[in-house]
């Protein structure tokens, strides 16, 4: 049997590997996952709403099932003069969403519920494989749960964007950390197709790129390849709303605008988080924000203190910068975090190292306190 007669053999046997290895994180984040379902469809019969409505046709879910169905090129005028285009999406969600919808009998809205369960298995993958790197299996699988069991953790079961974008973006940056320059470009470059702050995968690659041509003094053409693939994604989707707009490179800007949303530094948030101390009930709240803003800041110089690779620490604190200090939907900013997920890593390293029965059961009580928020919040305002 020569070598070639091999290989494939080979190559099936190291995926089984990969995917046993994976397997105690997959079935934690495939578990916590099916309870947010189960809690949401049973919260649903008290309310008398759909659950299926809630997970694919409410807020941004509508407008990606448009851009599938019909294409770019529609808004919507609000009273207050406000345009709203649908040009403010990226495109690779709908793209998803048209092509399985068109080899199966799914409908656009269910075939990007589809894909964001399968996203989110493949984020939990890639954040699993750069926790284990970094700090062992254990920590990987805690990583992945304790990224589960987030609050917002139910948004990785919407028809939004926010899986797909932290799938790509685990596994581009996992392959940066390998030094597999080309594939992390091309991930890079799909993950700059489907979010706007997929340029945060792009400066990571980028500053991971100009380390090892300081430290190792060369510019393998496989680096120089990946770094010159890594944008083309957003900056081609971004020039192309330019063109269509007259707006030029501001064009895409000039469309967020429109949506409310602007980088201010975090101006626009505190002046929303000061408004909540006017009366009582809300001043908890706005207490609750303060906490959760500080947990955000503690944990990322935290990250720092363990000494996070470089490209982990860019991507996170790009990530979390549009987060907090973008001018407007404030109540989106929790989801938006989503893809924060090296945030976690101090985390997963403490509970790690806590006996398996008690991380187990830490788990498990977060996981039902999220399952019940997540029903709550989509029975609710739920992320606009």
């Amino acid at each position: 049997m020569t070598d070639l007669d091999l290989r494939p053999a080979q190559g099936s046997g190291r995926l089984a590997g990969a995917l046993r290895h994976a397997a105690p994180a997959l079935l934690v984040h495939a578990g916590v996952r099916a309870l947010g379902l189960a809690v949401l469809a049973l919260w649903c019969l008290g309310t008398g709403k759909n659950p299926h409505t809630l997970l694919t046709a409410r807020w941004d879910s509508l407008w990606y099932t448009r851009v599938a169905e019909h294409g770019y090129g529609w808004q919507t005028t609000l009273p207050d003069g406000t345009v709203h285009s649908n040009l403010a999406f990226f495109p690779l969600l709908p793209w998803l969403e048209r092509g399985l919808a068109a080899i199966s009998p799914l409908s656009y809205a269910d075939a990007g519920m589809v894909v964001a369960w399968l996203a989110s298995l493949a984020a939990a993958w890639g954040i699993f494989l750069i926790a284990d790197r970094l700090y062992g299996r254990r920590a990987g699988v805690c990583a992945v749960a304790l990224w589960a069991v987030l609050p917002v953790g139910i948004v990785a079961s919407m028809a939004y964007s926010e899986a797909l974008f932290t799938a790509l973006a685990a596994w581009s940056l996992y392959a940066v950390l390998r030094e597999r320059w080309v594939t992390a470009g091309l991930l890079a470059a799909l993950a700059g197709l489907t979010r706007p702050v997929g340029m945060a995968v792009v400066a990571a690659l980028w500053v991971a790129a100009v380390l090892f041509v300081v430290r190792e003094r060369r510019a393998p053409w496989r680096l120089v390849l990946g770094t010159v693939l890594a944008p083309l994604g957003a900056a081609g989707y971004v020039l192309w709303v330019g063109q269509k707009t007259g707006g030029g490179l501001f064009g895409y800007l000039d469309v967020q605008k429109q949506w409310g949303n602007g980088f201010d530094f975090g101006y626009a948030f505190a002046r929303f988080v000061a408004d909540k101390f006017t009366s009582f009930p809300s001043a908890l709240a706005g207490l609750g924000l303060i906490v959760g803003v500080v947990l955000v800041i503690w944990l990322y110089v935290t990250g720092v203190r363990q000494k996070q690779p470089v490209p982990l620490l860019v991507y996170t604190g790009i990530v979390v910068a549009l987060a907090l200090c973008a001018s407007g939907y404030f109540g989106s900013k929790p989801r938006l975090l989503l893809p924060a997920f090296p945030l976690l890593l101090p985390l997963a390293v403490a509970l790690a190292r806590l006996r398996t029965s008690r991380s187990a059961a830490v788990v498990t009580v977060v996981g039902v306190a999220s399952a019940v928020y997540g029903a709550l919040w989509l029975n609710g305002s739920g992320p606009p």
